[in-house]
């Protein structure tokens, strides 16, 4: 065989999934497969770890075009049309092709619009009131154009987290399908299912009650005059975007497919639909804060992959203060770095044909597609919001998520995991917590319990000036003390104290004694399990002898955990301590000493 035409893999035989299984078995040395290898989503999906030739993938069909004129929005509040027009060009002038006008007043359209190439430059608008008025002069300025964009009335959004439908939203729907006739390539209706993301629900339930409050609407317009065909080829759709990153890009992909299978059951064959991505306000945080840059790069990416038409990326800061030229700046950069740099506006489809994505998306499309079916069964999207049956459906899940969070199962960098302990932030930027309403939605952070965590705190400080100090007293075992020392200075980290690096002593006797005389409020024992059988019990009682006002607390699981409590250990941090419940009772016991 000719070298230069040799496989590059031909020396290596294929391996089957048999061979493979059988490797991965030996290897767990009896460890269960489903739950060491088997990666079990919130949507009810489990994701295998291996897929090759031998499964049996049978991909979507109708699952959308990448985006070669992929819009990147920026949003710009409108106060007055000479403000929000300098905005505006400011954002074209740094790269951006499509800007979103927040409609706080409604303006003159020539003026808000000055200088702005309407032929190149998308322009979406976030219409509340006087949505008529402002489109009807909005087509006489863009007359002869080749408009693009889209209108946000907030019909849904207004829904959902009010509980309050305004019928006037339907009205004005089909008159913006009216005067916006002579632009195809503009949307006269949005439809928002980022609100049930940014509430907590999966993808699965994203996309199904997003499709059920689509098929109402197209309902209600019908009585109007405005037919289902029209609609769809009227229609914006806005989904968030969460974390993880495949089943994220398998979530659009299915979407699209259910959409067109939604349309078909309409009479419409080919849609000209919008899908434009917003990065969620679930996944950021204000601890940390620029890791929300990190976050919204994966977010991009996931959409851009999953063949949406617009981006819409939050600034990193925008959760608690108003964005900063900079952080506006990078969040444009962002989706133009993918676009051009990174070459996804430049392939066609490159995650086609990927079995794992491919298989995502499919099992995605299909527990949508029954949720969907079951809603429209039971009633249709208003009847099941107004029995509340898709809010309990979605807080259950949220639950299960924070859940997750608070076990540090699912890490939020520099909130469970990793938090920067070179930070202070402001208390009054973080959450006092947040109480459910079990009638409407609630955008939120995922991180609002453990920013409530962290502002007490910060109150304490402020009350005390003093930030409690957590030693970390390590002795024995190098390897497990070094290992656990780490995990302790990480887990309580999360709660704002100031935690000094790990201290090694010579035995567990000298360790006791000096870190009971030390000026720390909290002692955390870093030891081995060995160590702990031998030496943990005197360890507590020597220390207890000193001091009492001190927290002890314990890195690992020892076995007589009975007979430590007794003697004067307070708790223990491992890999099973909900990070929520501990810190929150460390806090309550030094809270009580600092005070007094």
């Amino acid at each position: 065989m000719n070298e230069k035409n040799k496989s590059l893999f031909s020396e290596f035989p294929p391996v089957t999934t048999e061979q493979w299984m059988e490797r991965v078995t030996a290897d767990l040395k009896g460890a269960d497969f489903d739950k060491k290898l088997v990666w079990k989503n919130l949507s009810g999906i489990n994701i295998q770890p291996c897929y090759n030739a031998e499964n049996d993938i049978t991909p979507l069909k109708n699952t959308g075009e990448n985006s070669q004129s992929l819009v990147n929005y920026r949003s710009v509040g409108v106060t007055t049309a000479k403000s929000g027009n300098e905005l505006a060009l400011k954002a074209v002038e740094e790269g951006m092709n499509g800007i979103i006008f927040q409609m706080k007043e409604v303006v003159p359209a020539a003026t808000l619009l000055q200088g702005i190439d309407l032929n190149k430059i998308a322009v979406s608008f976030e219409l509340p009131t006087k949505a008529v008025d402002f489109v009807a002069d909005l087509v006489a300025v863009a007359k002869g154009k080749d408009l693009k964009g889209y209108i946000d009335t907030g019909i849904f959004s207004d829904y959902v987290t009010t509980g309050s439908f305004d019928g006037q939203h339907v009205e004005v729907a089909a008159e913006l399908v009216k005067l916006t006739a002579e632009f195809p390539d503009f949307k006269a209706i949005t439809v928002s299912g980022t609100e049930y993301l940014d509430s907590g629900a999966n993808q699965v339930q994203e996309i199904a009650y997003t499709l059920n409050s689509l098929v109402f609407l197209i309902d209600k317009l019908t009585e109007k005059g405005v037919g289902a065909e029209a609609v769809f080829n009227n229609l914006n759709v806005k989904l968030a975007i969460g974390l993880e990153y495949f089943i994220e890009i398998g979530k659009f992909r299915a979407f699209n497919s259910l959409l067109a299978e939604v349309a078909d059951k309409f009479g419409v064959a080919d849609i000209a639909k919008t899908v434009t991505a917003k990065t969620s306000i679930w996944s950021k945080s204000i601890t940390d804060a620029h890791t929300n840059m990190l976050r919204a790069t994966t977010e991009a990416m996931s959409a851009i992959l999953g063949n949406v038409d617009g981006i819409i990326v939050d600034p990193y800061d925008k959760e608690f203060k108003e964005p900063s030229e900079f952080s506006n700046r990078i969040a444009g950069n962002i989706t133009t770095i993918l676009r051009e740099e990174s070459y996804f506006g430049k392939v066609t489809n490159p995650v086609d044909g990927s079995y794992y994505v491919e298989e995502v998306t499919s099992k995605i499309a299909e527990k949508a597609l029954e949720l969907f079916k079951s809603i429209e069964a039971d009633g249709g999207f208003y009847t099941a919001f107004e029995k509340e049956a898709i809010q309990q459906q979605i807080a259950e899940i949220r639950l299960q998520k924070l859940k997750l969070i608070s076990q540090r199962r699912l890490p939020l960098v520099g909130v469970n995991k990793y938090p920067n302990l070179m930070e202070t932030v402001a208390s009054d930027l973080l959450s006092r917590g947040l109480e459910d309403n079990p009638k409407v939605l609630v955008p939120r952070r995922a991180s609002l319990e453990i920013e409530a965590m962290r502002r007490k705190t910060e109150e304490l400080v402020a009350e005390t000036k003093v930030r409690p100090i957590v030693q970390l007293a390590s002795y024995g075992n190098l390897t497990m003390r070094k290992a656990r020392a780490a995990f302790a200075y990480d887990f309580i980290g999360v709660s704002g104290f100031d935690v000094h690096q790990e201290e090694s002593f010579e035995s567990a006797q000298v360790a006791a004694t000096e870190s009971a005389k030390s000026d720390s409020h909290i002692v955390v024992i870093c030891s081995s399990d060995q160590d702990y059988d031998e030496t943990a019990l005197n360890f507590i009682k020597a220390f207890r002898a000193i001091t009492t006002s001190k927290v002890l607390l314990l890195a690992g699981a020892p076995k007589n955990m009975d007979e430590l409590t007794e003697a004067g250990l307070d708790g223990i941090v491992n890999m099973r301590t909900d990070v929520l419940v501990t810190l929150s009772s460390i806090q309550e016991k030094v809270q009580k000493t600092l005070k007094s």
